[in-house]
């Protein structure tokens, strides 16, 4: 069973859903801001999402000023703003058996708690 969570330590909504999902050491666990996400690995999220835009957090401070300065028009744009800073990745990420959740949403947190009871 493959259990993988890519989340940044200083966010106190990952924690919360860490914490919340019971996240131990049977995760494997990324702190994106000490170990950025690879490109391999945006390609993997990609796989599973199908665009890139999907995996962008929307509410990143930063990304006003980075769509300022270029704009985004294409998923190409999408996935180099995601290898750009760690910033920019929706979070957490959470891999279980061949599935990946994306974000915060109620929604999704309760869809990792039910994956990891099955």
């Amino acid at each position: 069973m493959k259990r993988k969570v890519y989340f940044l330590s200083t966010c106190d909504t990952c924690r919360r859903i860490m914490k919340e999902v019971g996240v131990d050491d049977s995760f494997e666990q990324q702190d994106i801001k000490f170990s950025p996400v690879t490109e391999e690995q945006v390609e993997h999220f990609h796989r599973f999402t199908g665009s890139y835009e999907e995996l962008v957090n929307k509410r990143a401070r930063k990304l006003k000023d980075a769509l300022a300065k270029a704009p985004v028009k294409t998923d190409a744009d999408y996935k180099a703003l995601l290898l750009s800073d760690y910033t920019f990745l929706k979070r957490p990420v959470f891999e279980i058996d061949g599935e990946l959740f994306i974000g915060n949403a109620k929604n999704t947190v309760e869809a990792i708690k039910a994956k990891l009871k099955a």
